[in-house]
């Protein structure tokens, strides 16, 4: 085992521990106010709207969330929990 196999597991296990933590803060906000925007997202998060969007790609493809309605009238629903 070389010494970047433990920094590498190690840095993975922080990366998804940010990831779910993000995710579970986007889910929250979603439910508290679901015609939240992405660019409020990412504010009240401190990540770019681009990482909200990956991070919203992700619920939608593992059924967590779904867009009601188009983009301008329409509003979250959070499926998970």
């Amino acid at each position: 085992m070389s010494q970047e196999e433990p920094i590498q597991k190690t840095t993975q296990k922080t990366t998804q521990k940010t990831t779910q933590k993000t995710t579970q803060m986007i889910i929250e906000l979603m439910k508290k106010n679901p015609e939240i925007t992405r660019e409020e997202l990412a504010s009240e998060i401190g990540i770019t709207p681009n990482g909200i969007k990956y991070h919203i790609s992700n619920l939608s493809k593992e059924g967590k969330i779904k867009r009601v309605g188009g983009r301008k009238e329409g509003h979250w629903e959070v499926i998970e929990e």
